[in-house]
């Protein structure tokens, strides 16, 4: 191929890469999408968030996701011995989308990246980018090869990372540090149910926690097939012995709710595991580029929080850099990384007061408080930007407050 001049290189044709480049096709910004990956590809992160349908709705990439017709996600259930928590997204403190989807994310990332072909940007599968330099001025010359071997380069003003789990900006420019959340590991598959439960037992998105630090997501698709997946301390998951499929067969017997319908359904694939997933990086940009989604941060799973900062910080970064190359100021350090971290910062509290059992405490405590309830909704919701809601607000607090509070009614209980 030939050398390649563009004003913005976007790494990764996932949702953040795919909104990143439909915003600025939309707004007359010239673009390169490079992927290393042929579509459809397999990926983990089915379960969406309210919020992130509003960045497929501002870039003009809804009406072909509402074409595929995925599994409608309105809220979500968790259970904990005989105690159901069920959230419904139409009862949260801030308005905004009531559902969103469950979806398998081969078909997902494929019906988007074909979408932005059809806008006209320009997409590149099965190019891996090896090296990257930037003169004074932040532009970047990106050296790319294909599947065949062969080498061009990539000139740019910019450069989005959105390459999720390659974290290819974070490894070319030693971006990476250590995450403040705790060491955890994911095994995970998918079963094909032929006779699954009819009604909302069927669909509904299940967090069965199983221990206090280790669950079990059930996530139905509307293809008929459910994703399955257990989340724990990496030695728990390390503890079970054998293939990865007699791993996953053993950790099913622990879920009393779910054992019965799952035990004799054949894995599609071997399961995967993916070790101490937590991610966090030094910097979310620099001089010419900007890190989205999981290139950045990657936090704990039970709140699926990821394609929603993917897609956030996407349409984020494709914001500021066309106000950029428009000849407005910006201000990275406060309108993209103040911006994302807020809502980071919120999740993170979330995470780590899930594991804690601060936030188990106030889900499965009864009798609920309703208007509790609407407000952490709001944050499931991925709604973490509205400082209206005191449990974003005060999320650093909040939640230890009200576990103390719970913890004292039950003292005076007894």
């Amino acid at each position: 191929m030939n050398d390649i001049a563009v004003d913005v290189l976007i790494i990764g044709a996932g949702p953040s890469g795919c909104v990143a480049s439909s915003y600025l096709k939309n707004n007359g910004i010239s673009s390169k999408v490079v992927e290393k990956s042929k579509f459809p590809r397999f990926v983990i992160g089915e379960s969406l968030l309210p919020r992130c349908m509003d960045h497929f709705e501002e870039t003009g990439l809804l009406d072909c996701l509402m074409e595929q017709q995925f599994e409608i996600k309105a809220g979500a259930r968790f259970l904990k011995d005989d105690i159901v928590c069920n959230f419904d997204f139409s009862k949260k403190h801030t308005p905004g989308w009531d559902y969103t989807w469950q979806v398998p994310r081969a078909d997902f990332d494929h019906t988007l990246a074909k979408e932005i072909v059809k806008k006209g940007v320009d997409v590149s599968f099965g190019h891996e980018v090896t090296a990257v330099e930037f003169d004074e001025n932040g532009h970047s010359t990106t050296t790319v090869k294909t599947e065949e071997g062969n080498e061009y380069k990539i000139r740019a003003k910019f450069i989005i990372d959105s390459s999720g789990y390659g974290r290819v900006l974070p490894r070319l420019l030693d971006l990476d540090k250590p995450s403040t959340l705790e060491a955890n590991s994911a095994i995970y598959t998918h079963v094909k149910e032929t006779e699954r439960p009819e009604g909302v037992e069927g669909t509904l998105i299940t967090f069965d926690v199983v221990k206090d630090e280790v669950w079990l997501w059930v996530i139905p698709f509307s293809n008929g097939n459910t994703s399955i997946g257990f989340v724990g301390p990496t030695e728990f998951i390390e503890s079970f012995k054998g293939t990865n499929s007699e791993k996953l067969k053993e950790m099913l017997k622990i879920s009393d709710y779910y054992y019965d319908r799952l035990k004799d359904l054949d894995f599609l694939f071997e399961p995967h595991i993916i070790k101490n997933y937590s991610k966090a990086v030094k910097q979310l940009y620099g001089k010419g580029y900007a890190l989205t989604g999981n290139s950045a941060e990657f936090l704990d799973p039970v709140f699926s929080s990821g394609v929603t900062f993917a897609t956030e910080s996407g349409v984020k970064a494709a914001k500021l850099i066309t106000k950029e190359l428009n000849g407005e100021k910006v201000d990275w350090e406060q309108d993209y990384t103040g911006y994302i971290m807020k809502g980071v910062d919120v999740f993170r509290t979330y995470v780590s007061e899930w594991y804690t059992g601060n936030l188990q405490k106030i889900f499965f405590h009864r009798p609920e408080n309703p208007v509790i309830k609407e407000q952490i909704c709001a944050v499931l919701a991925g709604y973490v930007w509205d400082e209206t809601n005191p449990f974003v607000k005060n999320h650093n607090r909040l939640v230890k407050t009200v576990a103390k509070v719970i913890d004292m009614e039950n003292e005076r209980a007894y």
